[in-house]
């Protein structure tokens, strides 16, 4: 059996590990075997809070529809319950996003929901 040295395959694998860690301090981005400890614990992070960061935005979200709900006289639950029955139909993400660059309009749409909540009381 031929002998097969590992030289070329051995260097591109550890250039592509320090590359993937460029940013990190002291050894992590220069020594491989610090290096791809540093590189396995990022990538993990990386795949854990992808999905972390679908509920952090949602949490957002609904904290800045909540202040904004609060500035109007209304409270978030109070809110929410009136947009569904009122038939709107808005998510959380663009109802945060009006409540920061349009306030205004988010007054209005406060507005349609309490009057909506009276006559549902009716």
């Amino acid at each position: 059996m031929a002998r097969v040295k590992k030289g070329v395959t051995a260097r591109q694998r550890h250039k592509k590990v320090l590359a993937l860690t460029k940013g990190q301090r002291a050894t992590r981005h220069s020594l491989y075997r610090r290096a791809h400890e540093s590189m396995m614990h990022s990538l993990s992070y990386a795949y854990a809070h992808r999905r972390e960061r679908k509920s952090d935005m949602r949490a957002l979200w609904i904290t800045r529809i909540n202040a904004a709900c609060h500035a109007n006289g209304v409270s978030y639950s109070t809110f929410i319950a009136s947009l569904k029955t009122g038939g709107v139909d808005l998510n959380r993400k663009i109802l945060a996003d009006i409540a920061v660059r349009e306030p205004d309009v988010f007054a209005e749409l406060v507005k349609q929901c309490q009057v909506a909540r009276v006559e549902e009381a009716k």
